[in-house]
């Protein structure tokens, strides 16, 4: 099998990242849209979450990732033990996650599940494929909140659902694939159908956001509540 090549610059990214709590264990941040959670392996793609907080904070770790173009909450681990106990957190998934998106169209039912295996697809990298065979069970949950009209640059109005989404799993681009499984992928998603929609190519980022983040706090013991309110 051919080696997979990544060919993805990242254009710059202006935007700072926000921080809504700190300690001597962890932080947690509201991470910008079009900024990568770690440094790539080409030069170019040098700035990323990571990149910027380790100078900051000399011996800092992610313990999860959100994809360039998704906003919002993420961990960051200050030390390898906190890590470790945080890392268990999500693979126990005992850490609770909601997001907030765009989807494209208008969804004829107000909630849902969307259970569909996911896997690599070498053949298409970076995509996800659904595939009972070979792929890792994956199950996401939808509560529609809205049903509008997004106003594109050039002045079209779009027709868009905005829900509240919960997965019950964390699979690489899980929302994103499974909104697209859906019928109504995600308003801005190059990679699974987001940009096809007739004025969807006006849509200036990803519209999905990291909303709402619950866990434990590995060393207090306190329950962690944190949200950050959608930039869209």
């Amino acid at each position: 099998m051919s080696a997979i090549i990544d060919t993805f610059i990242a254009p710059p990214c202006f935007d700072e990242i926000t921080f809504l709590f700190q300690d001597a264990h962890l932080l947690v941040i509201n991470k910008p849209g079009g900024l990568l959670s770690l440094s790539g392996k080409n030069p170019q793609n040098l700035d990323s979450v990571h990149h910027r907080l380790v100078s900051l904070f000399p011996g800092c770790t992610l313990v999860h990732r959100l994809d360039f173009g998704t906003s919002g909450l993420m961990v960051v681990a200050r030390n390898k033990a906190i890590n470790a106990a945080l890392c268990q957190q999500f693979s126990q998934r005992s850490v609770s996650k909601t997001y907030q998106a765009l989807l494209c169209g208008h969804l004829s039912d107000d909630e849902g599940v969307i259970d569909a295996a996911i896997a690599k697809d070498p053949a298409l990298f970076p995509r996800m494929t659904i595939c009972a065979i070979r792929g890792k069970p994956a199950r996401s949950r939808y509560r529609v909140t809205e049903r509008g009209y997004y106003q594109g640059s050039e002045g079209d109005a779009l027709p868009v659902t905005r829900v509240e989404l919960t997965p019950e799993t964390g699979r690489t681009h899980q929302l994103r694939i499974h909104c697209q499984q859906r019928g109504h992928p995600i308003l801005g998603c190059d990679l699974y159908g987001g940009l096809l929609m007739p004025g969807a190519q006006q849509a200036e980022r990803l519209m999905l956001h990291a909303s709402g983040l619950t866990f434990v706090h590995p060393v207090s013991g306190e329950v962690m509540q944190l949200s950050a309110a959608s930039p869209f």
